[in-house]
């Protein structure tokens, strides 16, 4: 078995103890005090030698065993599991990184296990060395403080998120239709986002009730202070969702209009090059009438009508005139002039 962190702590202060995990918890059990065990990129082994180590349930080991799951609260005997994700939010590529990390509270001790190894399980364990008065209440204290760090690290994540959607909002009315690319793969980011928070109000409340049956005044005021919170950044994070699609909406609908707009600007311009066609027409056929009747009487033959006649130039051009004059009426009748 890889050998685990443990740290024992006792009156709220860490001792770190290089020993098996069965003598580690001997010892906090001497002391009258918390295991805390970390636990990083285990294999299953791991995890099974670990359960029998604490007793806990096999059903709860073989949920632990699972990866990619949601943010959840299952109680297995006498002992909790507990699923937390926490998030960080990479401005540069717009994408939400959730990480799964696995809990085992039971009643003196405390199991952090990091399966892809992607969470700093030192890190949760630094807040109890700042924080010795958590430590001091025994694990569901330090339960509280994980939710405590997960939760306020939430709020970086939806502020960085919130910014980019203010951006996209002033990007809406501009002429870059790839901005509905952008759209779509930050919603998707904050779908991955309310998997991870979705399911935090339901937690704190059984939380709150649990805890509140354990305590001498039947109260949990930090289970109901983080109850609060998650339910706003669950309903933050839905309103994201919510204006996201409200934008892709509203930028299908510019795009669409944009398309029409162009489409009628075309129709427009084919209209304009239609009557223009139309004019040009119509004054080349009137044009090209007395151009007709003067190439006919131009022909230089002998027996032509009206060659000898005193009025055949007159007729010829009356002639064109009328022709002209026909044409055009005819032309302006039909609007084409």
């Amino acid at each position: 078995m890889a050998q685990p962190q443990c740290v024992v702590y006792d009156g709220g202060i860490a001792h770190p103890i290089d020993a098996s995990p069965a003598e580690a918890l001997a010892e906090a059990r001497r002391r009258g005090g918390m295991l805390w065990i970390g636990l990083t990129a285990p294999t299953d082994d791991d995890v099974h030698e670990l359960a029998e180590v604490l007793h806990l349930e096999r059903l709860g080991v073989a949920t632990a065993l699972r990866t990619h799951q949601r943010s959840k609260l299952e109680r297995f005997g006498d002992h909790l599991y507990v699923v937390v994700q926490p998030s960080q939010y990479d401005d540069t590529t717009e994408t939400v990184q959730c990480r799964e990390v696995d809990l085992f509270v039971g009643a003196d001790f405390f199991v952090v296990i990091s399966g892809d190894g992607a969470v700093d399980v030192d890190r949760l364990r630094a807040l109890l060395d700042e924080h010795p008065d958590i430590a001091a209440r025994g694990p569901l204290g330090v339960l509280w403080g994980t939710f405590e760090y997960v939760t306020r690290g939430y709020r970086d994540v939806m502020d960085g998120i919130e910014h980019d959607i203010d951006e996209i909002e002033e990007e809406l009315f501009g002429e870059d239709e790839g901005v509905s690319r952008r759209i779509f793969a930050l919603q998707r980011e904050v779908i991955d986002l309310r998997h991870a928070t979705a399911p935090l109000p339901a937690i704190m409340d059984r939380l709150e009730h649990y805890v509140a049956l354990r305590t001498p005044n039947g109260e949990a005021p930090g289970y109901r202070e983080l109850a609060d919170r998650a339910r706003y950044i669950d309903a933050r994070v839905a309103a994201f969702r919510e204006t996201l699609d409200n934008a892709l909406t509203i930028h299908a609908t510019l795009v669409d209009q944009r398309r029409n707009d162009q489409m009628s600007e075309m129709t427009r311009r084919s209209i304009e090059q239609n009557d223009q066609v139309k004019k040009i027409s119509s004054w080349a056929a009137i044009g090209f009438a007395p151009t007709l009747v003067a190439g006919i009487y131009g022909m230089n033959f002998q027996h032509m009508p009206e060659l000898a006649w005193p009025w055949g130039y007159p007729f010829a051009l009356g002639l064109m005139a009328a022709v002209s004059a026909g044409l055009y009426v005819v032309f302006k009748k039909k609007d084409w002039l």
